[in-house]
């Protein structure tokens, strides 16, 4: 993955550790889909989302304002994205269940046919809304591109 060897999580901390992680797997996803390597592509930026809504979710600040039913698992990437939908962090223009499904399929098959402007342009919708991005390339470390 493309934080290997980049970060050290541990070090980082519950929020420092997700936001890196978010950032480096969206410089990440970003490089594989314009190499033509859509299927590594589309499973890094969902690493990518991942990471960013564990980071958004990890400030206390931030948790306090969302509206958590009881017994739902925030462990639960799925149950995150409803949260946030419903605290009013994320819109309904993002269709996380239609992600869901084309990372199962990017997991199994060889998409280099797919055209992802418009999966590219909601997955920056969205880190948008979550305060990850924008972000200065130029502040993270150094890319290996030997990490695929």
């Amino acid at each position: 993955m493309p934080h290997a060897g980049l970060m050290d999580t541990d070090a980082l901390g519950p929020e420092a550790g997700p936001l890196m992680r978010a950032k480096l797997h969206i410089r990440g996803g970003k490089r594989r889909l314009r190499q033509g390597k859509i299927s590594a592509g589309i499973l890094t930026l969902y690493d990518a989302l991942g990471a960013a809504m564990e980071w958004h979710i990890a400030s206390p600040e931030r948790r306090s304002r969302l509206q958590v039913l009881k017994g739902e698992n925030l462990n639960d990437e799925k149950i995150i994205f409803k949260v946030l939908v419903r605290s009013g962090v994320l819109d309904n223009s993002f269709d996380y269940q239609e992600f869901d499904r084309l990372v199962e399929r990017a997991a199994d098959e060889d998409m280099t046919g797919y055209d992802y402007r418009e999966l590219l342009k909601g997955i920056e919708s969205v880190m948008t809304r979550l305060g990850v991005m924008p972000f200065d390339e130029g502040e993270l470390p150094p890319e290996d591109p030997s990490t695929f």
